[in-house]
């Protein structure tokens, strides 16, 4: 027997939360728990307490979070109230938790969220700071999914094999282009460098084109906005082994189209 987890990509401001709306009740009677990253909910940046709820009534059961997780002062409110995740690495007297505790099939899973440094903010340090949560996550249970937010793949790489053996799968997260390298390590542990976005295709990383193009051109600040047309969905499927917490199967999901 195993859980079957999806774990839905980065979801980039209105046009994501109307794909996943719709994505969302296909795969409910498949999956057993709905895994979001959604740290770019509100406009493209941010969470919103009307955002978050939105997200839950598609039947979510949790949002993970990476750098823009406080980009909107509302989630001061709300992150110690609802399943909202941001990574556990933030240094201390940072509001909300970095890691959750679910129940699912008479058995308990762990989702944290690690946030890498390189080309990132400086935060703790990801890999010794895993190794404290992991700790007390297994006093509960071996079942353990990890959102790796990061921009470097040789990071995120890198963090997984650390894990290896330790949790049941590193999901990679931040850079919105799903990798075509789903694995399992030797030792049980499930991967994917990047799970991809749910948003617009037609932009750049699920924002319009036109302004990160002037962007580059110029070197000026511009306001980044989310795009609306030729959505995406992005996530994939892990079955988890309910006894050994070691992955079964992992699945790459990529709708285009939407």
């Amino acid at each position: 027997m195993g859980i079957k987890v999806l774990f839905i990509g980065d979801v980039i401001g209105k046009k994501g939360r109307e794909i996943l709306k719709e994505q969302i009740p296909k795969f409910k009677e498949e999956v057993d728990l709905v895994v979001v990253q959604g740290e770019n909910l509100a406009g493209g940046f941010g969470i919103t307490r009307k955002t978050a709820n939105e997200v839950f009534s598609f039947g979510v059961d949790v949002i993970t979070g990476g750098n823009h997780i406080f980009g909107k002062k509302e989630i001061y409110e709300i992150i110690d109230e609802v399943p909202i995740i941001r990574p556990y690495n933030y240094p201390p007297g940072v509001p909300g938790k970095g890691f959750i505790f679910l129940s699912c099939k008479d058995k308990t899973v762990g989702v944290l969220s690690l946030c890498g440094r390189v080309f990132m903010e400086p935060l703790d340090c990801p890999f010794r700071t895993a190794d404290s949560a992991i700790k007390e996550i297994k006093e509960k249970t071996n079942i353990i999914i990890v959102d790796v937010h990061g921009e470097a793949t040789s990071e995120k790489n890198a963090i997984a094999w650390w894990l290896d053996g330790r949790v049941s799968a590193v999901i990679g997260t931040h850079t919105h282009v799903q990798t075509s390298d789903t694995r399992i390590f030797p030792k049980g542990t499930g991967f994917i460098t990047d799970v991809g976005m749910v948003g617009s295709l037609d932009s750049v990383i699920g924002v319009k084109k036109d302004t990160v193009i002037k962007r580059f051109l110029t070197n000026l600040p511009v306001r980044f906005e989310p795009a609306g047309d030729d959505g995406i969905f992005c996530a994939v499927i892990i079955e988890i082994d309910e006894k050994t917490g070691k992955t079964c199967s992992i699945e790459p999901i990529q709708i285009h189209g939407l």
